[in-house]
């Protein structure tokens, strides 16, 4: 089975998730969900080879992809402390992002369903906590709760050089002038990291959201306080930083919705999600993104957006 296809049109506010469950020791069966775009393929258990010096209990080991890639395969139930797949009519999950596959071992595949962000709740922090930090997101759908993995969590955990990070050779200089720039992600530990490390850049002061709807409301705040002070938005907020998989209202929706009002539209704004793919980069191009980037790069939206503000000459 592969996702090929099924790619939603950009700015809509909807997405889909592949529903997959757990089935534990004591008989109870857990559902949790991958976003789609991240799939690029859902097949039958895995021949393995296994890997030198793996770092974690959770890894199986790895197995060749038809295009000659190894792909390290991640025994879901195990890192979630589950007991371990052991049924043998098991699927892979196979997964693309951060310029990365990696494979999830789950017990069996149910569906895809397209919801709302308006449907995805933000996971409580006693559950962060009892996960590992590896839930992102709670839905509720037919009756039951499904529980949305943060798998960039789960391999950057397995390997820690796929984690995001900056550029450590660069020069102590700060600049002589920062910009007030706009993050929203729904990830506590990617917000706490890029304040941290731009911020200490010195190029910028960050104020960050949890979500695309909050940083909207932020934004017509001082669309409000620019129009009553007769001075451009930009004096008030130079920059965006977006990520795409947010509840209540996706980074393309907030860009779109940036890009289309007359006054927000001169904010430049950029994509830093794990997701970005030709595809993907497409529809960020579609919705007025003025530059996109994947994970776990911080340094290139950080050089990109110092660039884009001071050529439009905010």
């Amino acid at each position: 089975m592969s996702q090929t296809g099924i790619l939603l049109e950009a700015g809509t506010n909807e997405l889909e998730i592949v529903e997959f469950y757990i089935d534990e020791p004591n008989g109870y069966r857990g559902y949790y969900g991958i976003n789609v775009s991240k799939v690029i393929e859902i097949s039958r258990s895995q021949t393995v080879t296994a890997m030198p010096r793996m770092r974690h209990p959770a890894i199986q080991g790895a197995f060749p992809y038809r295009d000659g890639r190894i792909v390290p395969l991640i025994d879901t139930s195990r890192f979630l402390d589950k007991g371990g797949v052991r049924n043998s009519d098991s699927r892979v999950i196979i997964t693309e992002f951060n310029k990365t596959r990696t494979a999830f071992l789950v017990s069996g595949v149910t569906r895809i369903h397209r919801i709302s962000w308006k449907q995805v709740e933000a996971p409580s922090p006693l559950l962060l906590k009892m996960s590992r930090n590896s839930i992102t997101a709670v839905v509720r759908l037919e009756g039951r709760v499904l529980f949305v993995l943060d798998v960039e969590a789960i391999v950057a955990a397995m390997n820690p050089a796929l984690s995001i990070r900056m550029d450590e050779t660069r020069s102590g200089t700060r600049p002589e002038h920062s910009y007030h720039i706009i993050h929203a992600d729904d990830s506590a530990s990617i917000r706490h990291l890029v304040y941290a490390e731009l911020e200490k850049e010195g190029r910028f002061e960050i104020t960050q959201t949890e979500d695309g709807e909050k940083a909207l409301k932020l934004l017509m705040q001082y669309r409000k306080e620019a129009g009553e002070r007769n001075v451009p938005v930009t004096e008030l907020v130079q920059g965006i930083i977006s990520d795409i998989e947010m509840p209540n209202l996706d980074g393309l929706t907030l860009c779109r919705v940036i890009k289309e009002d007359p006054v927000l539209r001169e904010i430049p704004v950029a994509i830093f999600s794990s997701l970005i793919s030709e595809s993907l980069a497409r529809k960020c191009e579609s919705v007025g993104a003025d530059a996109q980037f994947a994970k776990p790069d911080l340094q290139a939206i950080s050089d990109r957006m110092y660039e884009l503000i001071r050529n439009a000459g905010i």
